[in-house]
């Protein structure tokens, strides 16, 4: 079997989250980037002269548009989710549903398991799908809004600071797997007038990509910190990125193959699968759910956890395979 060894800088796509104040223009900054298609779960960009899917109305709906992505990466060049808290929402209300209750806190019995369902399956039906988008070639962005929250220290005094409006546990993983995390709010400046505090001047809007005690924010690339809102800062960054270029070494390694499913083109096969299902007029939420309930994947299970033979005798005898499904949506 043959390995790709890589020497020197990677080229990749690359995972943004963009969070701010309510109207200080992160939908517009996320249409400067290249070639943006946009899932518009708020429904906050028709004044944007944008591609957009349709509006997602629940979690399945978001699910199946990001995975009509992946199947069909040459549709855009950047997938912006506009925003991640109202995503969160989507989930909460499914779990809900699912979990037949009317509060998160009564999820799975209560006792905080309804916040470890939400962590877990943010990382696992929405991060993981995000990461194969960026496999695909192609940038993602994730706008959220911001939200104050005060911080406790034993050793300082409490204070506000900037944060996701996301849940408490959600938020982590959402900044982990960030390559920037830019922060964006007015830069205002304040004066003492007869004894009070005033704001001076017109407000410019900033973004901030460096961590700061009032506030997230990372990158990797060495931004600065203080920067306009708008994609030009950035475009250095994404200069070259998008698509992944091929340009790898092969090295032939001797190791066993039995099991290993290689794709002449490098496609992992449960990609492949996955684009023959929507190519055929199919959801792989549809498919699987049918693997599911037929015991050939655990409950929870996606495509990716099948195994390599797995996947390829589905996608060898795909119309058999969806036969057996029935009920074509």
């Amino acid at each position: 079997m043959k390995f790709e060894i890589k020497k020197g800088k990677i080229k990749s796509a690359i995972r943004l989250v963009a969070y701010g104040a309510e109207g200080i223009g992160k939908s517009t900054f996320a249409s400067q980037f290249p070639d943006p298609l946009f899932i518009d779960i708020e429904g906050g960009t028709k004044q944007l002269d944008i591609a957009r899917l349709p509006s997602p109305e629940t979690w399945r709906d978001l699910m199946e548009e990001i995975d009509a992505v992946i199947a069909e990466p040459e549709i855009c060049q950047t997938l912006v989710i506009d925003t991640i808290d109202r995503a969160e929402t989507l989930l909460t209300n499914h779990l809900l549903n699912e979990g037949g209750v009317d509060s998160i806190e009564k999820y799975g019995g209560g006792y905080g398991k309804g916040y470890t369902a939400l962590q877990e399956r943010m990382q696992k039906d929405f991060l993981n799908r995000m990461d194969r988008v960026i496999a695909k070639g192609v940038n993602v962005v994730l706008l959220a809004h911001a939200q104050m929250r005060k911080l406790e220290s034993p050793d300082e005094p409490p204070y506000d600071r900037w944060e996701l409006k996301v849940s408490k546990k959600v938020a982590p993983i959402v900044k982990e797997w960030a390559d920037i995390l830019l922060f964006m709010n007015y830069d205002v400046v304040i004066v003492e007038e007869n004894g009070r505090n005033k704001a001076k001047g017109k407000a410019k809007r900033k973004m901030h990509a460096n961590h700061r005690p009032t506030y997230d924010a990372k990158n990797r690339y060495g931004l600065p910190d203080d920067m306009e809102l708008s994609f030009e800062p950035l475009k250095e960054i994404y200069a070259g990125t998008v698509p992944v270029r091929k340009e790898t070494t092969y090295w032939a390694v001797d190791t066993p193959t039995d099991g290993i499913v290689e794709d002449n083109d490098g496609e992992d096969v449960r990609d492949a699968l996955a684009r023959e299902i929507v190519k055929n007029g199919r959801t792989v939420l549809e498919v699987e759910a049918w693997l599911v309930a037929t015991g050939r994947l655990a409950p929870g299970g996606h495509l990716e956890d099948l195994s390599g033979t797995a996947a390829e005798s589905m996608l060898n005898n795909i119309e058999t395979l969806l036969a057996q499904i029935g009920g074509k949506k």
